[in-house]
């Protein structure tokens, strides 16, 4: 049979899958079908006349790479018949008995049709495969990242800072011990401003997405800014967690605020089933220790833990630490609407810089939460108001009721 000269092919492969660690097997069947489609397209440029030649035409065609050799064959599977129409998917019974006895008519016979003008179809072949062959790796490294990394979606993994690129850092990640290191992108929203970017700095990442499917760039999205890091930080410093004695309810984090001048901030709400066990000590451990260690990470982010509690008005008066709370109204459970009372000289504490710890507090309760002076507060107009704004809002619901069906 003859073969098309392809040099150095095994060392070719052997290189490519050891340069980007992909299995051999994988791209020798990328490298097929490159193949492949080379000499189709050297059929169509000798035989352009033909209007046949679509891609439908060539199903029956295959390349069978030689590594010993260093080349390939075209391959075509032919109906054997009587008489010949079609060359190209037929072939004479008694040009195939010589050498296959057995062959009837019908029946089907794979044959080495690699063309004679051999270094013609090397030439245009080694043209359209490194074409294509490229599109194919990329593909194929895709697929492999995502079958690799689609698992620890939602995880945290420890990263390596590459490069800058358009607003962006690219940062080298594995899955675990020994594996190669994979690109992923982190976007400028994930940031943290605290953070010193500098190549070959280590940080850890929060994996937030695996894009699956054509996507220019890395196909892992990584961050620093999500609530997860903050949930895996804590769970790594605390026994409690492990041993599910102790468990986070609640996260809210702003980790870039809407101005520089207001620090990264996070609240978390924790709670226990065990009564001999404090929850938010265990958090924050001897002398700080545990607490400190996730606030290193995070380059001096605050970190507020409050103790979660199934009372609504606790709950509030809670999560707006360190202020100090000295009523809070539920004024609309069904709207989740709170006034909190404060003195005057915890006004701005508990509303915090730009609002931000009302803000968090909010988010983490899901309550919206309004800060009142406790001295000026005049709860029975307060009361008037709220009842006339749900009356006008149970007139509203009656007069467009919901239509069934509707989310």
């Amino acid at each position: 049979m003859s073969i098309i000269n392809l040099p150095n092919l095994k060392e070719l492969i052997d290189e490519i899958s050891r340069t980007h660690n992909l299995p051999k097997a994988d791209l020798q069947e990328a490298l097929r079908e490159a193949l492949l489609k080379g000499y189709e397209k050297h059929r169509r440029a000798r035989d352009f006349n033909n209007p046949n030649l679509t891609e439908e035409y060539f199903q029956n065609f295959d390349v069978e790479l030689d590594l010993e050799e260093g080349g390939f064959r075209v391959l075509a599977e032919k109906t054997i018949v009587t008489e010949v129409k079609d060359p190209d998917h037929e072939v004479a019974l008694q040009e195939v008995q010589p050498f296959i006895p057995e062959a009837q008519l019908g029946g089907t016979v794979v044959l080495d049709v690699s063309p004679e003008d051999r270094r013609e179809l090397g030439r245009m072949a080694a043209m359209q495969t490194k074409q294509v062959f490229n599109q194919l790796l990329r593909e194929l490294k895709r697929r492999l990242i995502q079958e690799e990394f689609q698992d620890l979606e939602g995880t945290v993994l420890q990263g390596r800072i590459l490069r800058f690129e358009r607003g962006s850092w690219i940062v080298g990640v594995s899955s675990g011990y020994n594996q190669t290191e994979v690109e992923a992108e982190l976007p400028k929203k994930e940031q943290l401003p605290n953070d010193n970017y500098r190549p070959n700095s280590t940080y850890k990442f929060f994996l937030k997405q695996v894009h699956d499917g054509p996507h220019k760039g890395p196909q892992l999205v990584v961050s620093r800014a999500d609530a997860g890091l903050v949930v895996y930080l804590f769970a790594n410093e605390v026994p409690e967690m492990e041993d599910e004695i102790v468990r986070i309810v609640a996260v809210a984090r702003e980790a870039n605020p809407p101005t520089p001048k207001v620090g990264p901030r996070t609240k978390i709400a924790v709670d226990t089933l065990d009564r001999d066990v404090d929850p938010v000590g265990a958090c924050i451990g001897a002398r700080g220790s545990r607490i400190q260690a996730v606030v290193n990470e995070l380059r001096g982010e605050k970190i507020d833990v409050i103790r979660w509690s199934p009372d609504p008005a606790t709950y509030i008066a809670n999560a707006l630490s360190p202020a100090q709370i000295e009523a809070v109204r539920l004024m609309d459970p069904d709207g989740r609407q709170a006034h909190v009372l404060v003195n005057e000289n915890q006004l701005s504490l508990a509303i915090g810089k730009e609002g931000q710890n009302v803000r968090l507090a909010a988010r983490l309760t899901g309550w919206k939460i309004d800060i009142k002076d406790v001295n000026k507060y005049d709860a029975a107009a307060e009361d008037a108001r709220m009842q006339a704004l749900i009356a006008e809002r149970e007139q509203q619901q009656r007069n467009h009721p919901p239509v069934p069906g509707d989310d």
